[in-house]
């Protein structure tokens, strides 16, 4: 490590922009869990299918029956403890743990924005965001001012990473060439008053469009990063977000990414905003909580600066510098995999490939039994959701393990010699469908790894991919 380094770890900055982003992003999370309650989704995304897809060397991972509704007032109840900052460290924990499980019980749910979650819980954990304007700062009456600049610095990385690899992904010829997926989705939103009978119908708005993303993405962290452009950006950032959540249903995500943006501004630009919670929410009228001299009022001893102990760096320096190399590495492990990526989907996921493709798919399952040749054919209805089954139809790991799931089923019910094959047909981006899986390969003979799925039928077209 250089001196260069070792002045870097040791520079100490405001506390307050990673304050008020514990406090927003433990908001957020809370109204995400409450909103996920309320549409009903509990129910019918974990406990009314029978059967749930699950990720590689995660098959132990499981909706918990009725208990599953615990799990999400577990997660609910951390996510509001990590807002007001009470038990921090066991809190953010809590919610990492907790809202990991619920991502990874059922793959049929895969977001970015909830890996992104996951990920940011996780270098939060490791990060002092209860050292000022937090229950546990009260409670110890004992404030710090400072903490190390790179923890905000970290959580920077981290959204520059979600934006910049977006654009990067952008970099393919469908998106360039071809103006795909957006051609194929933009016309349907008919319905949107002044631009919808008219500009969402025009070839020339849907380039517009794709290449505004693609700058979007790839420009945005640096225009953030700058004084004299942030404002711009920022203003950017909230127009961009609000506009693709009025044409695509994204959930919460515009709105957390807005509110994440704002680490990037300036401490009394937090300072302001948390002044402003204490005067008109918590009703204090005083010019300076951090200093009360009100005899009738509790003070708390404002500490100047927050520092890691030796053996806490110990620990923590290499934990985060490997989690924040596999955040920049691994987004390219597709490059390991022969074919074209948005076919196989082999190092798709966790990259920040983000509404990149228009896939649909129809996939039908043949059970066979393997002396008599006597088959028959599998009603997707006795076994998926519709949405489970529209997911499975284009995804090679969903195909596969949809397929040892009926092998196994079939030969639980006395069924012989079982062998699994499957007609299954793609069509990506607007181009005709076309075979998917090789039919004549039986399906419950193969395994889930990583490596490449050679019973892949290659992709008849290119799609050439500049970025990652």
């Amino acid at each position: 490590m250089t001196n260069k380094d070792i002045h870097y770890l040791i520079k100490q900055t405001n506390a307050a922009p990673l304050v008020v982003f514990r406090l927003f992003f433990g908001l957020m999370m809370l109204m995400s869990i409450v909103r996920f309650w309320l549409n009903g989704w509990i129910e019918t995304l974990y406990l009314e299918p029978n059967f749930h897809f699950s990720y590689y060397g995660f098959s132990w991972v499981k909706p918990l029956g009725n208990y599953t509704y615990l799990l999400f007032i577990v997660c609910a109840l951390s996510a509001f403890f990590v807002a007001i900052g009470y038990k921090y460290r066991i809190a953010i924990i809590t919610f990492f743990l907790s809202f990991t499980y619920i991502e990874l019980m059922d793959k049929t749910t895969y977001l970015n924005h909830y890996y992104f979650i996951s990920i940011l819980s996780f270098l939060m954990i490791f990060l002092p965001a209860n050292a000022q304007f937090s229950v546990d700062a009260f409670i110890k009456k004992k404030q710090y001012q400072n903490i190390p600049k790179w923890t905000i610095d970290s959580i920077k990385l981290l959204l520059g990473i979600v934006y910049f690899y977006a654009g990067l992904a952008k970099l393919n010829s469908d998106w360039l060439l071809r103006a795909m997926p957006l051609k194929i989705w933009l016309p349907s939103k008919y319905d949107i008053p002044f631009i919808g009978n008219n500009l969402m119908q025009q070839d020339w708005f849907h380039y517009t469009m794709s290449y505004g993303g693609l700058l979007y993405d790839l420009m945005i962290p640096f225009l953030l990063l700058f004084k004299k452009t942030r404002t711009y950006a920022f203003v950017l950032v909230v127009f961009f977000h609000v506009f693709t959540r009025i044409l695509f249903p994204i959930g919460m995500f515009p709105f957390i990414m807005i509110i994440s943006t704002l680490i990037f501004f300036e401490d009394n630009f937090h300072q302001k905003i948390i002044k402003f919670i204490k005067k008109h929410l918590l009703k204090d009228n005083s010019s300076d909580f951090d200093h009360q001299k009100s005899e009738s009022k509790i003070s708390l001893k404002s500490i100047k600066n927050y520092t890691f102990s030796k053996s806490k760096k110990q620990l923590i320096y290499p934990i985060l510098g490997l989690f924040l190399l596999l955040q920049i590495l691994f987004p390219f492990r597709n490059l390991l995999y022969p074919g074209e990526l948005f076919w196989t989907e082999e190092g798709y996921r966790f990259s920040w490939r983000v509404m990149l493709m228009e896939k649909a798919g129809y996939s039908n399952f043949k059970i066979v039994d393997a002396k008599t040749k006597a088959f028959f054919y599998v009603n997707n209805d006795d076994f998926l959701t519709l949405y489970q089954e529209k997911q499975m139809s284009f995804q090679p790991d969903f195909i596969l393990e949809y397929a040892h799931y009926l092998g196994d089923h079939f030969k639980n019910q006395g069924h012989e010699n079982v062998q699994v094959f499957v007609d299954s047909y793609v069509a990506l981006n607007g181009r005709m469908s076309t075979v998917f899986i090789d039919p004549k390969v039986n399906l419950y003979q193969k395994r889930e790894s990583f490596k490449h799925k050679d019973w892949i039928v290659p992709f008849s077209s290119k799609i050439k991919i500049k970025g990652i």
